[in-house]
Parts: C-alpha cells; structure tokens; sequence
C-alpha cells in the first residue's frame, strides 16, 4: 500500500512538472520575435536606468548596506590598528573616497550600458527570457563588464590618487599579494574599486530583475506584462 501511494504521488508530480513546463512553452510559443525582443530590451533598459539612477547619485553607495565598498581586505584587517595609531581619519576618509568614487563611475554607465542593449540578439533575448532570475544581470555582465571597467577606473584612480593611505596600501597590498597573502585582484586600490563598483551596478540590476519577473503587472508596461507574463 505505501509502495502504492508512493508510486502514485511521483506520478502527480511528474504530471504536474510536465504541465507547468508545457503551460510555460505555449506562453511563450504566443510571443512575436519582436515583442520578445522588444520586452527584453524594455527590461534591460528599466534595469539599467534603475541601477544607474539610485547609485550614481550622492551617498548612492556610501548609503546603501548592499553595495557600500568597507577597506580592503587588507586594510580591514589592519583597522583597529591603524586607529589604535591615530589613523582612524585616514581610513574612513579612505572609505568615504573610494565610495564616492565609485559613485562617479556609475553615474557615467548609461551609454555602455545602452550599447550593450543596442547589441542583443534574439538569440540573446532568448536566453535572457528563458533563463534564472538573474539572466538580465548576467547578459550585462557578459557584454559590458570591460567597457565598464575601462571606464571606471581612470575616475577611480582620480580620486584614489589624492590619498597617501591609498599609496600606502597600494605598496603593502602589492607587496603582500606577491607572497600569497592578498588576493592579486585587490592588490591595487583602483582595481579593486572599480570591481566594487561594477559588482554594486550588478546587483543593483539584479533586484530589478528580480521585481519585474516576480510581478510583471507592477512593471507599468503593457509590453513587459505581456512577455514576462508569459513565463
């Protein structure tokens, strides 16, 4: 009897995943080429602009727990030291320097980000609409993380340059990676701003993302109800 039910209760479920993929290929089987591509492209645009709007604006990641950028590791380590010594200005003015950096930088993503919209296919706004809660992210991440970074980073390092703790950690750090004993990526303070910076944008994007396939009604858009309605 119990071999029985267990038997029967594997073929509901089977039957209901079988149901649930079918009911998800014939909505998406009624979306035109252009309205996907079109709803996609809507999407990463919301994303994009949201990311960009509530980050590149003052204390956009000072201000905000998720993205804010704490000392390198390096240094993080070392902070009740360096406060101990009397260098506990140096070091929140070093958080406050690289945070509003990377405030800067954001601000200036838009048109690569707007670019890397310009440049997706179908085949791409096909994966984005048949992939995770974070295929929007990630197709940013793969199309414009080194426009990103190569913008980024002369705005970092403008900032970072007028501090003589960043020079400090840039030779320590540098020295430290060279023995095993900081990650190479964090070495340089500038590189790992703008890492930071990118990564905050990302995530940003990503909660965006997160919203509208949640709830596609509350998108405001006819063309993002109907697509991401769909899935």
């Amino acid at each position: 009897m119990h071999t029985f039910v267990s038997r029967f209760l594997l073929l509901l479920s089977l039957l209901f995943a079988a149901s649930l993929a079918h009911a998800q290929a014939t909505g998406l089987d009624s979306i035109s080429n252009a309205d996907a591509g079109a709803g996609v492209r809507q999407a990463l645009a919301k994303g994009a602009e949201f990311a960009v709007s509530s980050l590149g604006q003052k204390d956009g990641f000072l201000g905000n727990a998720k993205v804010k950028i704490p000392l390198p590791g390096y240094l993080e380590k070392a902070e009740s030291a360096l406060r101990m010594f009397g260098m506990g200005k140096q070091a929140d003015q070093l958080v406050e320097t690289m945070n509003h950096a990377a405030e800067n930088a954001v601000a200036l993503a838009m048109p690569i980000l707007s670019d890397s919209i310009k440049r997706m296919t179908l085949q791409d706004a096909k994966a984005i609409l048949t992939g995770g809660d974070d295929s929007v992210t990630e197709y940013f991440r793969r199309s414009s993380s080194d426009q990103l970074a190569a913008k980024f980073k002369p705005v970092v390092k403008s900032a970072t340059s007028k501090l003589q703790l960043a020079e400090q950690y840039n030779k320590f750090a540098g020295q430290a990676a060279s023995l095993g004993l900081v990650d190479k990526k964090d070495a340089d303070i500038d590189s790992y701003v703008t890492q930071k910076a990118m990564d905050g944008l990302f995530l940003m994007i990503a909660e965006e993302e997160r919203k509208l396939r949640a709830n596609p009604v509350a998108a405001g858009s006819a063309l993002l109800k109907k697509v991401f309605g769909a899935l």
